[in-house]
């Protein structure tokens, strides 16, 4: 890795392959119920970020790591089920299409809340909005909706992809394509110790 070379990077949960397909089986069914258009996410990109660096160095890498490490290590694994979608900022005026998340979702607030607090010590800058588990659908093209808004959003509650078992944290480098986002695995943080 080149220190020279930035590095768009962030820390996130990725569902299992299994849950992904389910996601993509979701979108499908959606693309003909859906009252807007929506640019999708692929299934196998679709992740839950704890911490969205932004552009980073090798050297920050090496930094931020100790820190991540010091919050995964005694972290046990999360069960999570993949459940009801919604819509940033909200239903009326929708930008994101996401899939929102049931289980242990009390441990991954605490995790994300010492992450933030311990990155942003050495010098990783705070979030200022307050962490939301998702995991984002798709974006929405035009906020005009082209149906029946409230119909579709009384099922909304309807959806599930299943459950997973997260495991840990990967940090992940992102490269912008035409083809949509390219996400590299640069480091691996089990919970529990595992390896």
């Amino acid at each position: 890795m080149n220190n020279s070379k930035a590095i768009r990077a962030f820390l996130a949960i990725e569902p299992s392959p299994e849950v992904c397909k389910e996601m993509g089986n979701i979108q499908n069914s959606l693309k003909r119920s859906l009252p807007f258009e929506v640019r999708w996410v692929r299934p196998e990109v679709i992740h839950l970020t704890l911490k969205f660096f932004g552009d980073i160095s090798a050297t920050d890498v090496l930094t931020l790591s100790p820190v991540v490490e010091r919050y995964t290590a005694p972290s046990l694994p999360l069960h999570l089920t993949v459940h009801k979608l919604g819509f940033f900022p909200s239903g009326k005026h929708p930008r994101v299409l996401w899939i929102g998340l049931e289980g242990d979702v009390g441990p991954l607030l605490v995790l994300q809340k010492n992450l933030e607090q311990g990155l942003d010590h050495c010098g990783f800058a705070g979030e200022t909005r307050p962490f939301r588990p998702h995991l984002t659908m798709g974006r929405v093209k035009s906020a005009r909706p082209t149906g029946d808004m409230e119909k579709f959003m009384a099922t909304a509650g309807d959806w599930s992809a299943g459950s997973f078992a997260a495991d840990g944290l990967g940090l992940f480098q992102s490269d912008l394509t035409p083809q949509g986002a390219v996400h590299t695995r640069l480091a691996w943080f089990p919970f529990g110790g595992q390896t």
